[in-house]
């Protein structure tokens, strides 16, 4: 083995921690590919024998770009929900394979990444790094150019902000949730708007990226939400897990639609987060295209997703 082989088999032992290092800051799976490959290149023009601990450097890297990356996207950020939108991690909803299960573990829920889009990079950058992956405050003060006191108090606000948002996070038994997403299902097949609101929590939030005029939509209570999921048929559901969530992949006339993602607790349906950008949809869908999923039975559901 020469000494690039080496150097690659060495790397490859850290790219999954570092592509979840590099999503929970990014949100975004290919700007967090582009980090991790930034990460190698760097690693392959270095003088690897003067790297002490391999892990750190690399950790480093990978931060100090995705900082560089959040500091441009701010500057260049349009005023909509959909360029703020966190990339899921689509998988279908069957028996997963070991790069498949390496994804998910790469994840967290859609909700944590739209409070983190909300914090500024350098408060990210310490919440994610110190809460997530526990890297000490001394390390993190050098990549954002603080102290680590001043460091020590970005995480700090970050974390209220993320405990102040107050996020529900999903029951983790996937059949449990299963039970509850079927029952919505039916609910909606059937028309029955009082099944809907029972399985509905009464301040459920439906949310989309493009509603009216292209602008992002938020629909809240079970009544409202109940209304929609009785919209006409038309669409087929392809189940997937998003981000560890049940979810569905939407198609028209066999054209990727839209993505829905439930968040379920204590047996209600607390959130409803419908994805409609044109690049997330047809990634999710290439992913259903590869595992040689089948899709479900038409629902009126899909239309929902339209709001």
């Amino acid at each position: 083995m020469d000494e690039t082989e080496w150097l690659a088999e060495r790397f490859e032992q850290h790219r999954s921690r570092l592509r979840a290092v590099a999503y929970r800051m990014l949100g975004s799976r290919t700007e967090a590919d582009d980090a991790v490959q930034d990460a190698w290149l760097r690693l392959s023009r270095s003088d690897a024998g003067q790297i002490g601990n391999l892990e750190g450097w690399l950790t480093t890297v990978v931060a100090r770009e995705c900082l560089h990356m959040l500091r441009s996207r701010r500057h260049r950020r349009e005023d909509s929900f959909a360029a703020q939108l966190p990339d899921p991690i689509v998988v279908p909803d069957a028996d997963l394979d070991p790069e498949q299960e390496a994804l998910l573990a790469d994840s967290v829920g859609l909700a944590l990444l739209v409070v983190l889009d909300r914090l500024n990079p350098a408060e990210r950058l310490a919440f994610v790094l110190h809460d997530m992956f526990e890297l000490p405050f001394d390390e993190i003060a050098g990549i954002v150019g603080r102290t680590p006191a001043a460091t020590r108090q970005l995480a700090s606000r970050a974390r209220r902000r993320v405990n102040g948002a107050e996020i529900r996070l999903p029951d983790p038994d996937l059949a449990r949730q299963r039970r509850v997403v079927d029952a919505f299902y039916a609910a909606a097949r059937a028309g029955d708007f009082d099944a809907l609101v029972q399985i509905l929590d009464p301040d459920v939030v439906l949310s989309t990226d493009y509603g009216p005029g292209g602008r992002p939509a938020v629909i809240r209570g079970a009544s409202a939400v109940a209304k929609l999921a009785r919209a006409p048929r038309g669409g087929r559901l392809h189940p997937v897990l998003v981000n560890g969530a049940l979810g569905v992949v939407i198609t028209l006339d066999g054209q990727p639609l839209a993505i829905l993602v439930f968040t379920v607790a204590d047996d209600k349906i607390v959130a409803i987060d419908g994805i409609r950008e044109p690049g997330r949809v047809r990634r999710a869908a290439a992913v259903l295209a590869g595992s040689g999923a089948s899709p479900s039975v038409t629902s009126p559901a899909s239309e929902g997703s339209k709001s």
